[in-house]
C-alpha cells in the first residue's frame, strides 16, 4: 500500500488551538482522523486529543493487518471515544463535559470508509468530480437537505450543531463506504475554519488542481485564514491521495511493515494510559448495544 499525505494547523485569530489530526497505518491499512474541540465548553482541546487518541488505540489493536469490519470499526471507535469523554469528566467531577466533533476515514484493500460525528468534514476528490462530501450535524444543512431556507433569526444559528462527542446524549454518527478508490483520488479532512471561509468549490478545484497534497493543503490553509481575517478559526487540514503499488516520489510506503508493524503520528496511541482491559470492556458494551439495536457489521 501506498500514499501521500500532508497535514497542517494554524490556530488563526484564536487564543489556542483546539483542532487535532493525525494518521497511523499497518502494512495493508491506513486510518486518517481530525477532531475539533468545542468552543464554549471546558478542555475542548482535551476532547480533540482524547478522540484521536481512543480511535486510534482501537485502530491499533484491531487492524491485523486490515480492519475485519470497517463501518463496525468505525461505530464502535467514535463511541468509544465519546464514552472516554463523559469517563474523563465524571471522575474529575466536572459540572460540564468537553466536546468535541470529529471525522475519521479508513483507507484498506483499494477501498475507503469514513465516519463523522459535528461539522469537522471529509472530501473525496477524483480528478476535478466530487465523489462524496460529508454532510454536517447543523441545522443549516438539515434545512438544506430538507430543501428549505433559513430566515430572520434562523440564520443565526445555521450553524448550531444538534450533536457532538461528549454530549449528554448518545451521539449522532454517520458512516459511509465503501468507495473503490482509483490511483490519483484524494481525500481531505478539514474543520469548520476552513471550509466555513473557502466553497466547495475552491476546495474541490484546489484539492484537484495542485501537483501534490503538499501543494494544495497549504494553499487551502492560507486562502481560508485570509478570507476569514483576524476572526479566523482555527485552521486545520490533512489530505491523502491514494497511490495504491505506485511509485510516486515523496509517498509512503507500508510493505516494509509486518503483520504486526504499527506508525502512528498520533500522540499517545497505544500508551499505557489507555487501559487496553477497560477498553476491551467499552467495545464489548458498544457492541452488544449496536447488536441489540438491530445492526450488523459490514
Amino acid at each position: 500500500m501506498r500514499f501521500s499525505v500532508y497535514q497542517v494547523s494554524r490556530r488563526g485569530g484564536r487564543e489556542k488551538n483546539e483542532d487535532r489530526m493525525g494518521y497511523c497505518y499497518t502494512r495493508e491499512s491506513g486510518l486518517f482522523a481530525l477532531a475539533d474541540g468545542m468552543g464554549g465548553h471546558p478542555d475542548g482541546e482535551v476532547a480533540a486529543h482524547m478522540a484521536l487518541q481512543n480511535v486510534a488505540a482501537l485502530y491499533q489493536r484491531d487492524a491485523q493487518p486490515v480492519l475485519p469490519h470497517p463501518t463496525q470499526f468505525l461505530e464502535t471507535a467514535v463511541l468509544l471515544a465519546h464514552q472516554q469523554l463523559l469517563a474523563y469528566a465524571a471522575e474529575r467531577g466536572m459540572s460540564d463535559t468537553p466536546r468535541t466533533t470529529v471525522v475519521v476515514a479508513v483507507m484498506q484493500q483499494g477501498q475507503i470508509w469514513w465516519a463523522h460525528c459535528g461539522d469537522s468534514r471529509m472530501y473525496l476528490a477524483r480528478d476535478t468530480e466530487l465523489i462524496a462530501r460529508t454532510r454536517d450535524h447543523s441545522y443549516s444543512e438539515l434545512q438544506e437537505a430538507l430543501g428549505r431556507h433559513a430566515t430572520g433569526a434562523e440564520r443565526f444559528n445555521r450553524h448550531v450543531l444538534f450533536t457532538c462527542l461528549g454530549s449528554p446524549g448518545k451521539p449522532m454518527i454517520d458512516v459511509n463506504g465503501p468507495v473503490l478508490l482509483q490511483n490519483g483520488d484524494r481525500m481531505l479532512l478539514c474543520s469548520d475554519g476552513l471550509w466555513s471561509s473557502v466553497s466547495d468549490a475552491d476546495i474541490l478545484r484546489l484539492l484537484s488542481e495542485a501537483r501534490t497534497v503538499a501543494d494544495a493543503v497549504p494553499e487551502l490553509v492560507e486562502q481560508a485564514l485570509r478570507q476569514a481575517g483576524a476572526r479566523s478559526d482555527n485552521v486545520t487540514a490533512l489530505a491523502v491521495e491514494w497511490e495504491g503499488e505506485g511509485d510516486a516520489p515523496d509517498s509512503i510506503s507500508t510493505q516494509d511493515l509486518d503483520d504486526q508493524g504499527f506508525a502512528s503520528t498520533i500522540h499517545g496511541a497505544g500508551q499505557e494510559q489507555l487501559d487496553e482491559a477497560e477498553i476491551d470492556s467499552a467495545v464489548r458494551e458498544i457492541q452488544d448495544a449496536i447488536r441489540r439495536a438491530g445492526k450488523k457489521p459490514r
